[in-house]
């Protein structure tokens, strides 16, 4: 009676997690249509609630359990049978490794974390996932010469079918063509052991298509990208050929919004990811292409696993302590954890229900490659004796509602979890001149970015943003953010008398969402370096007009065209011929 009904239980789990995954799926597919008929706002409405899709059939999936087998009480002897029931009904299963996690998420909520252990749950896989698409291959194979590149990328735009035509398809692979046999030139002599892989999914994210490819000689692997965008008259052309590995981190960042790209066989697609990317782990991939569940339990199996290989101490993360959050990190692993305060000091007015919504909204919002993914994490337990003594008694001031304490085991209830950048305030104060002058060229660029996307950072402080490993500049403060369209932007209006000029206090009334760009000269940048810096690059941040400009555009539905790589790697500024031929792009 008991293996049937783990049976039962194991393939109503299964069934919650299928029927979340053709959902997904559904809705993924269904990008290649959004962009070919440039609908541009439902593709933001299709990625936000796709982000909420793996949740819902969690939910669903619990009341089922709970209505139709009275489950109430942990049975330890059912559920490791049910375990194994599950693991059998994955053997051929395509996406074993998310049905894994669907498991994890339905067993946790459903019972006590004492009984997070892998005799209950999937701390470790139960499958391997590295044949998986052994007899439906996520990538096609190309074996180009010198003399057939051009045709050869002529196939490879013709194989994906959009609907939309080509503005000039001969010129775009000519410039592929191009821009492919010099580079190539530097790092293989062609050969018969000479491919080019492409993905044989196309990757959609706001308004551009993605081809992801790798170039292999030998032992070589060298990945590339190929963006696609639409022109006002519906016609598409290749803006560039992407090879720095810079640029495809950049592009495959924390700091952008999921990318939409259909596959049966995820773990096989990740894993032609990581070949081109190798920088990035597999959590880090996962996330990047919707499955941030997923990217959930690897980040956290890469955190025991390193907890278990390591020795040093949590300790404060460096940097000016925020009102809102208390930040501490792990020196060897490259991450911080964010935990709300209990109380937050004047002149804070904001909830804790507030600051968690802040956060989800950053999450549901296009990132623009400058505002952090988050990772959500409930009850996290960390041994004691890897706490410093500093940290603890912090801790204990500032988030005792939030933590508790199991044998020699710290519990925080609940917490956010970030890639370690380094605040750009002390990035300032330890860089030389061109550093410096570089940092904040690009934090006026986050700024500019993030309002054109809708969103005013509210505080703008330098301690607010962080320096990346490719020497970007992120947001990630968001307990003041706000759409731009509901702040007021308004011009400091003239002193009427020398006293008001000279008084401490403003001379005009100050609303709670108004802002006055002229005061960002005083209070954000009034270190003398810094000031020369940002005015030499990003003096019409301090104008109204420039802030009013911005919201005309977003008033009128006009969506800006902020691209996850540098303009000077676009096709139509590096030769003159493009430069004719696109100007009704």
């Amino acid at each position: 009676m008991t293996g049937q009904l783990a049976h039962s239980i194991a393939d109503t789990i299964l069934y919650g997690f299928d029927r979340h995954y053709l959902r997904f799926t559904k809705i993924t597919k269904a990008a290649k249509q959004r962009f070919e008929q440039a609908d541009w706002e439902g593709d933001s409405e299709a990625r936000r609630a796709r982000i909420h899709f793996y949740d819902k059939r969690v939910k669903e999936t619990i009341e089922y359990l709970k209505t139709n087998f009275e489950i109430e009480q942990h049975d330890k002897n059912l559920w490791q049978q049910v375990k194994l029931q599950y693991m059998g009904l994955l053997y051929e299963h395509m996406q074993p490794e998310l049905a894994e996690s669907f498991y994890n998420s339905v067993f946790c909520q459903l019972f006590d974390r004492s009984y997070y252990d892998n005799k209950h749950i999937f701390v470790r896989p139960g499958l391997s996932t590295d044949v998986i698409d052994m007899h439906t291959p996520v990538y096609e194979s190309y074996y180009p010469s010198e003399d057939t590149t051009a045709q050869l990328f002529k196939d490879i735009l013709d194989g994906f079918e959009l609907s939309l035509p080509w503005q000039d398809q001969a010129r775009d692979v000519q410039l592929l063509a191009a821009h492919f046999n010099p580079f190539m030139s530097e790092r293989a002599v062609y050969g018969d052991s000479y491919q080019i892989h492409i993905v044989n999914s196309v990757f959609f994210r706001n308004k551009a298509a993605y081809l992801i490819g790798r170039f292999v000689s030998d032992a070589q692997t060298t990945g590339f990208v190929i963006p696609i965008l639409q022109n006002k008259r519906g016609k598409v052309f290749v803006d560039a050929l992407l090879t720095d590995q810079d640029t495809l981190n950049i592009i495959f960042s924390f700091t952008r919004a999921y990318f939409m790209v259909s596959t049966q066989t995820p773990a096989a697609l990740v894993s032609f990811l990581h070949s081109i990317l190798p920088s990035k782990t597999m959590a880090d991939l996962y996330t990047c292409i919707g499955f941030q569940k997923q990217g959930k339990t690897l980040f956290y199996r890469d955190f025991l696993q390193h907890l278990s290989h390591s020795s040093d101490e949590f300790v404060l993360a460096p940097g000016i302590e925020g009102m809102v959050m208390s930040v501490f990190t792990l020196p060897s692993f490259p991450y911080v954890f964010k935990v709300i305060k209990d109380k937050f000091a004047p002149p804070k007015d904001v909830t804790r229900e507030q600051v968690k919504a802040q956060y989800q909204f950053v999450k549901n919002h296009d990132r623009i490659g400058r505002m952090a993914d988050t990772l959500e994490f409930s009850h996290v337990a960390f041994p004691i004796e890897r706490i410093s003594s500093e940290l603890l008694a912090r801790l204990k001031e500032v988030i005792a509602s939030s933590m508790s304490f199991e044998n020699d085991q710290l519990i925080i209830r609940h917490l956010y979890i970030e890639r370690r950048m380094v605040p750009l305030n002390i990035y300032a104060d330890t860089v030389g001149p061109e550093a410096l002058e570089h940092a904040i060229d690009d934090y006026g660029k986050a700024i500019k970015d993030m309002i054109a996307s809708n969103i005013f950072p509210g505080d703008m402080l330098l301690k607010n943003f962080g320096v990346t490993r490719q020497k970007r500049v992120v947001f990630y403060d968001y307990d003041e953010i706000v759409p731009l369209d509901q702040i007021r932007v308004r011009r400091i209006p003239p002193a009427r008398t020398p006293e008001q000029e000279m008084a401490t206090e403003p001379w005009y009334r100050v609303e709670k969402n108004d802002f006055f760009p002229e005061q960002f000269e005083h209070f954000v940048i009034s270190h003398p370096q810094i000031r020369e810096y940002f005015l030499k690059h990003h003096a019409d941040l301090l104008d109204p007009a420039y802030w009013q400009s911005v919201l005309e555009r977003i008033n009128s539905d006009q969506r800006a065209d902020i691209f996850p790589y540098s303009q000077q790697n676009r096709f139509i500024n590096k030769t003159a011929g493009q430069t004719a031929a696109s100007k009704s792009a």
